[in-house]
């Protein structure tokens, strides 16, 4: 069963794990827990209220592909960032002034709804997600729909109110204490098998946090910035000092413009490897936009600067690819 969803938050490369479940962007933990257990109940191939058993491997298959992961992400310390991401497009989209086009009648009804923006989302929420997997062959464009519910919320709230849903618990976002984890809540377990995703075999590797290295690598090779996020958040749940995982969410972070983000990771991966070369280049570029310097100036800081330059004297950002055109792209993938 394909899973290629070109609708609402998807269209923007990001894995819309709330229209998954079938939440409103805002959710507390407790919905989301108590929603996912519903849904895991219903969907079980035990349990699942059908005669045909291709609909139970298709409920399966969404069940284990889909709603496991969304929920995995959004229980856990991964979900402010999450958050953070939903946020900055909904500011985004606001301050491009245009209206991203949507299919389904429910987010135009929501485009066009008043004041009470709030009132309104709650209800056509409601009404999606009643019977979301009643059908499973509709189940993706519902999703699809919500998705695009969701999109046009963040458009209308301009991001507002997003990362607070994640504030409390197990979903903290590590910015607000990119050093010192917050102590209403135990830090990560550094490797069990539920921190592995479902689909990724258990096999003998160099770390652990490879395979999350390795997959973000390519989805940056590939412009997709914020898949690669999410990659390297859950390899930092393995090892939450992950020098190269930080690095590259400080890339990653950059990319995207997100420049607080991006300083905070790059001090982390500096603080576990000073000669890291992806964090100080990273570094390298946001002092250079900024005219503020990023964490402690060092000698491999300089040492990564003139290395920065070619025999022919000019740097990396005067070559083709820019200052990372090299790093991931041509012959060093």
């Amino acid at each position: 069963m394909s899973f290629n969803i070109q609708r609402g938050l998807f269209k923007y490369d990001i894995t819309d794990h709330y229209a998954i479940l079938g939440l409103p962007v805002n959710a507390d933990n407790s919905a989301i827990r108590k929603r996912y257990l519903k849904l895991a109940r219903n969907l079980h191939p035990d349990t699942y209220r059908t005669e045909s058993d291709a609909d139970k491997e298709k409920a399966n298959e969404i069940l284990s592909k889909l709603v496991n992961p969304a929920y995995e992400t959004l229980k856990g310390k991964g979900r402010g960032e999450y958050q953070i991401i939903l946020e900055q497009t909904g500011k985004r989209l606001a301050g491009e002034g245009t209206t991203p086009p949507v299919e389904g009648e429910a987010a135009k009804a929501l485009l066009k709804a008043g004041s009470n923006i709030d009132a309104a989302y709650q209800t056509i929420l409601q009404k999606l997600t009643t019977n979301q997997y009643k059908s499973i062959n509709k189940a993706l464009d519902q999703i699809a729909q919500l998705s695009e519910v969701n999109l046009v919320y963040l458009l209308r709230k301009q991001g507002q109110g997003v990362r607070k849903a994640a504030s409390s618990g197990a979903g903290a976002s590590q910015s607000s204490s990119p050093s010192t984890p917050s102590s209403s809540r135990k830090p990560a377990a550094k490797s069990t098998s539920q921190n592995k995703p479902q689909s990724e075999p258990e096999q003998p590797q160099a770390s652990p946090v490879d395979p999350y290295v390795r997959r973000a690598n390519e989805y940056i090779g590939k412009n997709n910035f914020s898949k690669a996020i999410l990659e390297l958040r859950d390899g930092l749940k393995i090892d939450p000092n992950n020098s190269t995982c930080h690095g590259l969410m400080g890339l990653a972070y950059f990319k995207q413009k997100q420049v607080s983000m991006a300083k905070v990771h790059v001090k982390k991966a500096l603080q576990s490897d000073a000669n890291n070369e992806t964090a100080l280049k990273v570094k390298q570029a946001l002092e250079k936009t900024t005219g503020e310097s990023v964490g402690s100036k060092s000698t491999s800081s300089k040492s990564s600067s003139s290395s920065a330059k070619g025999k022919s004297g000019k740097s990396e950002k005067s070559s083709g690819g820019g200052m990372f055109g090299g790093l991931f792209g041509g012959k060093k993938k």
